[in-house]
């Protein structure tokens, strides 16, 4: 993984934040943490994350919620959902608000890096398009 890639994982559980973390740590990406909604767009105001990767079901502002913020306002942040209570609809709504991938717990540590290096790898190439499309 690109060692300048900056995620941010949000979730509830600090089993599943902690272990993330140190997986994206062990691929050499920079990788931090919000436990909720609410602290994952204050994280973002500070510094705007490459990759999100985002919990459904946490206290306060749901993960959809936070996805239609996160696009809105950082259109060219990626953002992976990660749920444990995967559906049909909680998908198509999820892509429908501009996600990436959407992804049912638990996930392995391999899908875990590939998905935050794929996702990382489309920002680079939607950046580079528009670099080199004319206006």
């Amino acid at each position: 993984m690109n060692d300048t890639a900056n995620i941010l994982i949000v979730d509830d559980e600090e089993v599943v934040r902690l272990s993330q973390l140190r997986i994206l740590a062990d691929a050499h990406c920079n990788a931090a943490v919000a436990w909720n909604g609410t602290e994952a767009l204050q994280v973002m105001e500070q510094h705007p994350f490459d990759v999100v990767l985002l919990d459904l079901r946490m206290p306060g502002l749901d993960g959809m919620s936070v996805l239609k913020t996160i696009k809105e306002r950082w259109p060219e942040s990626e953002v992976v959902i990660i749920t444990g209570y995967p559906s049909i609809e909680t998908a198509k709504e999820a892509v429908r608000l501009g996600a990436y991938n959407y992804l049912a717990k638990p996930v392995s540590p391999d899908d875990v890096v590939k998905v935050a290096n794929d996702a990382m790898m489309k920002k680079k190439w939607g950046l580079q398009r528009e670099r080199t499309s004319p206006n």
